[in-house]
């Protein structure tokens, strides 16, 4: 190499990394745009993900084929940092192969990049194959438009150019060897080959031939360097930190709002003296979302993963949560100079004048989005802060969520029964309350949560019922609330009304704290999630187990049992609950106590983390669904009626409600459905218990 071709090639060089780093500022400077979120804990734990998720890419393996093509791209992005040092090397200082000094050790490398650059060449071909001829779904949607079909596109060919003048550059370099009679250093498998077909060249042809797409080469990766914080393709870089970055916290918690627990303290304890209210609550604008949630919207790799298991998304509704990470990041992108610039900037910087109502308010908050994302991105607690700006700063939640809350306010539940029939589902019964055993001078063993849904939803009581059944059967000491339990504050708070759950959950807190209750058990997941999630933050620190595990728990220390063959012959699939299951992640409880109703349990496509939600998460179960093609309950029962089971088996009351209705559509549509639903607690009652 000359010395024209050094300087060119060092200025090139320096000024392509120069430009880089600028970019690479900003992008930082646009990311801390956001509010500030501490995530330097469990350092330790962090770290783990990382190598599990982002260099071992885990997320990826869902789908095998893909997983394995997309590992092919990822180990070459990794290894061709060792050919471009050498590149960059001969260069400046007009080296020829330097690194051949490793001898062996070259060799293999170059053997393994040689074959890496061939099997590149071939996944990006497949890719562009599934994205531009086979289409598949998930690159689709109307986010999808020609920006990000094109930049797609663009960077598989990108890479298709870069590694095949990588081939030939090594086949012009092993025949201008082979014509001057030298010896060539490293191994290429498939490079030579082409080195066959060009083996007429002179040694000065040869050498030509090498030093263009040396030059095709170097400035591919370049200019694909300085192309990527333009693309989605920086998640190449921002995929470690994002995973690093992880929430930690089970999938089911959300955030509680300091600042409104500041006012519900004042308004608790007179003696308290609330800070002023900050300028706005939830989030309106980019500058109102955390860093670590423009993070999330700069990983978001486009792959649709995230929305194509969106129930609300495959039901035809508009939400995609991928939309709504590329909403966020192209607000930041229009908006972020000027944010920098001034702190009192606000043109252009409204999500809501991009995410529609609509799309915030079909969220289930089921977490599948969060679970299919390889790169662990949290659209639910953007699209959550989003709703509680809506419902705490404009008043602008549906009617039905609006009347949800009212009576949440007036009766402590979602619905308009009376607080004085919340024990009515006990009568005959003799269940004790905690006040009851309070004045004999008894503790419990365990404090019975009910629940809204199994207190006042008649199909519900019967679970209740149930479960109290059990309880009794294993002599266990329990004890509920009666009229002194009220609602636990979930729907309030997936609805966006921080204000209202945080009152419900800080009285709550106080009538156990006052008794003393140290362990509790709910058949609700919700109420399960709540208590054992978010309750802590505000004072409430109890030992929770859902009813599964409780009742699995009964079984395993032999305190109850079933007669063998008490459901022999029969086809049970189990719906996983999301707030059971992703949210929590207990999916073996409640099939250990179905296994031992000696049925045939059998399996959804669609279950345990993979499981469909079936509709009723995030507040929907007091609204009607969004406009879309079908109902999500529908969607879910029909996977559930393929199996043609005796019994569709749930562990939640909204579960419960949802299959319920789904099952009597469908057998209004076909009147030779048999199939029944049934909890878990009502399956164990019905068998012949047999208690020690």
């Amino acid at each position: 190499m000359g010395i024209i071709s050094q300087i060119v090639f060092t200025a090139v060089f320096l000024g392509a990394i120069a430009y880089f780093i600028l970019q690479a500022k900003k992008l930082y400077k646009f990311i801390h745009i956001g509010k500030p979120l501490d995530r330097s804990d469990n350092k330790a734990q962090r770290i783990k993900l990382m190598r599990r998720i982002a260099f071992g890419q885990s997320k990826m393996f869902t789908n095998v084929p893909v997983a394995v093509l997309h590992f092919i791209l990822y180990v070459s992005f990794i290894i061709i940092n060792i050919w471009v040092a050498e590149i960059v090397i001969d260069g400046i200082f007009g080296t020829d192969h330097v690194l051949k000094v490793l001898g062996g050790f070259y060799d293999v490398v170059m053997a393994i990049g040689d074959t890496l650059a061939v099997l590149t060449v071939i996944t990006c071909a497949i890719f562009l194959i599934r994205r531009n001829i086979l289409k598949v779904k998930r690159f689709s949607g109307r986010e999808m438009t020609k920006f990000p079909r094109t930049d797609a596109n663009l960077i598989l060919i990108f890479e298709i150019v870069i590694m095949l003048a990588f081939i030939f550059m090594n086949a012009g370099y092993i025949q201008r060897c082979e014509s001057a009679g030298q010896q060539y250093a490293g191994m290429y498998p498939f490079s030579s080959l082409i080195a066959k077909a060009i083996s007429g060249m002179s040694t000065e042809q040869a050498h030509i031939f090498e030093h263009v797409n040396w030059w095709v080469h170097i400035l591919g990766i370049l200019l694909f360097l300085n192309y990527l914080p333009k693309s989605k393709h920086i998640h190449i870089v921002l995929a470690f930190f994002n995973v690093y970055y992880s929430r930690l916290t089970p999938k089911g918690k959300l955030s509680t709002m300091p600042e409104i627990t500041d006012q519900v303290k004042a308004m608790v304890d007179p003696s308290h003296t609330p800070a002023d209210m900050p300028e706005r609550l939830g989030v309106r604008e980019v500058q109102d979302l955390s860093w670590k949630a423009i993070l999330d919207a700069y990983t978001c790799t486009e792959c649709g993963r995230c929305t194509s298991v969106c129930p609300a998304n495959i039901t035809g509704k508009l939400l995609s949560p991928r939309k709504i990470m590329m909403d966020i990041r192209d607000t930041v992108e229009v908006s972020g100079e000027n944010l920098l610039k001034s702190i009192d900037y606000h043109e252009n910087t409204s999500l809501l004048d991009r995410i529609s109502h609509e799309e915030l308010w079909a969220c289930t908050t089921c977490n599948a989005c969060v679970e299919a994302c390889p790169v662990n991105i949290d659209h639910v607690t953007s699209i959550v802060d989003m709703r509680r700006h809506l419902v705490m700063e404009r008043s602008e939640a549906p009617a039905a969520l609006n009347t949800m809350m009212s009576n949440i306010e007036n009766n402590g539940a979602p619905w308009a029964f009376p607080p004085s029939d919340r024990f009515a589902w006990a009568d005959g019964l003799d269940i004790p309350t905690m006040a009851d055993l309070t004045a004999q001078g008894k503790t419990p063993e365990v404090l019975f949560w009910v629940g809204c849904a199994g207190s006042f939803d008649d199909r519900y009581k019967r679970v209740t019922r149930s479960f109290a059944q059990i309880l009794k059967a294993a002599n266990i000491q329990f004890a509920v609330l009666g009229l002194e339990e009220t609602c636990t504050g979930d729907p309030a708070k997936r609805a966006g009304n921080e204000f209202l759950a945080q009152m419900q959950a800080m009285m709550n807190i106080q009538t156990m704290n006052n008794y003393g209750v140290k362990r509790v058990v709910t058949a609700c997941p919700h109420c399960f999630n709540t208590i054992k999630n978010e309750y802590p933050e505000l004072g409430g620190n109890y030992e929770v187990m859902h009813h599964s595990e409780f009742i699995n728990e009964l079984f395993k220390t032999g305190k109850i049992a079933v007669k063998d063959g008490a459901f022999q012959g029969k086809k049970i699939t189990f719906h996983d609950s999301c707030y059971l299951g992703r949210a929590n992640e207990v999916y073996e409880a409640p099939r250990e106590v179905l296994q031992q109703l000696d049925a045939d349990l059998v399996e959804m496509k669609r279950s345990k983390q993979n499981g469909l939600c079936c509709g009723a998460g995030g507040a929907q179960m007091f609204k009607e669904a969004e406009k879309g093609n079908k109902e999500i309950n529908i969607e879910r029962t029909e996977e559930a009626l393929s199996l043609q089971p005796d019994i569709i088996a749930s562990a939640c009351p909204f579960c419960m409600t949802m299959m319920t209705d789904g099952v009597k559509k469908k057998k209004f549509e076909n009147e030779s459905i048999q199939t029944q639903v049934f909890d878990i607690a009502e399956l164990i009652a019905q068998a012949e218990l047999i208690t020690k």
